[in-house]
């Protein structure tokens, strides 16, 4: 098992090309609307297509990685999980998503320190993922960061103001690091 992913990696690294970051034009209008949405069942479908978007990496090796990757963790198999994962950072360190679900993983294996720099990784590359503002928000929050996790929430929200995941901690953050309004 160990030789073959080995030689799969080595393939991969052989033939990959370079993974461009997400391009910004399909992402405008998609934004534009996710702004207007009124509610999280119109926000839905516009959170789906931009969760499409940014898993897209440009690069087959990379998306078949990824879907393994999607697959080990949905039965239970973080080990294998992770090691595919890191091969997609190692092919593709300017792909967001790929840095995005190693900080989940991270974080499912209780290592809140990686997945707090993975998320920061995923953020420095595409500033416009919502869902890491939130979960590095929460991150923050459960280590007694209250303040940092706000400004998170608040990124969030300002891409996603129906984000389902965090309004009601927003909403208790608010009073809680600013106080109750009069």
């Amino acid at each position: 098992m160990r030789k073959s992913l080995a030689l799969i990696i080595i393939a991969l690294c052989l033939s990959h090309r370079v993974v461009a970051a997400t391009p910004a034009q399909p992402l405008k209008p998609l934004f534009e609307a996710l702004a207007k949405a009124t509610s999280k069942e119109a926000a839905a479908p516009l959170e789906k297509r931009l969760e499409a978007l940014f898993l897209n990496s440009g690069s087959a090796s990379v998306d078949l990685l990824m879907s393994r990757a999607a697959r080990m963790l949905a039965v239970d198999k973080l080990d294998v999980a992770g090691k595919l994962l890191s091969s997609v950072t190692a092919i593709a360190p300017s792909y967001a998503e790929g840095w995005h679900q190693r900080a989940r993983l991270e974080a499912l294996e209780g290592n809140d320190r990686a997945a707090m720099l993975f998320l920061q990784r995923t953020l420095t590359l595409n500033p416009r993922q919502f869902e890491a503002y939130a979960e590095l928000g929460s991150l923050l929050r459960a280590y007694g960061d209250p303040k940092g996790a706000l400004a998170m929430y608040r990124k969030a929200a300002a891409l996603d103001p129906n984000y389902d995941h965090i309004r009601s901690d927003l909403r208790a953050l608010v009073r809680k690091v600013e106080g109750q309004s009069i």
